[in-house]
């Protein structure tokens, strides 16, 4: 994964992400398989309670320890509120 600065996730916002929220589907993910999403500072929660509504496991972890424990993976760029 790029060292290159994130942009939150949330749709329209073009700020620099800080958090990753590492999240998954039941329905249709398995347990190992994670999506993450990032966020700065001020669309944190908000993503972290769009995914806790649907009562999807999730965490929420600095985005530099992230990269560090999913050193080969991909980031899932936007929330728009549709499913991806």
């Amino acid at each position: 994964m790029s060292d290159a600065p994130s942009e939150c996730s949330r749709a329209g916002c073009r700020d620099a992400a800080v958090w990753a929220i590492r999240w998954r589907n039941p329905r249709i993910h398995t347990p190992d398989r994670r999506k993450t999403w990032v966020a700065c500072p001020a669309h944190v929660g908000y993503l972290r309670e769009f995914l806790a509504a649907r009562d999807f496991p999730l965490e929420v972890v600095a985005l530099d320890d992230d990269r560090q424990q999913d050193a080969g993976g991909a980031l899932d760029r936007r929330c728009d509120g549709t499913r991806s």
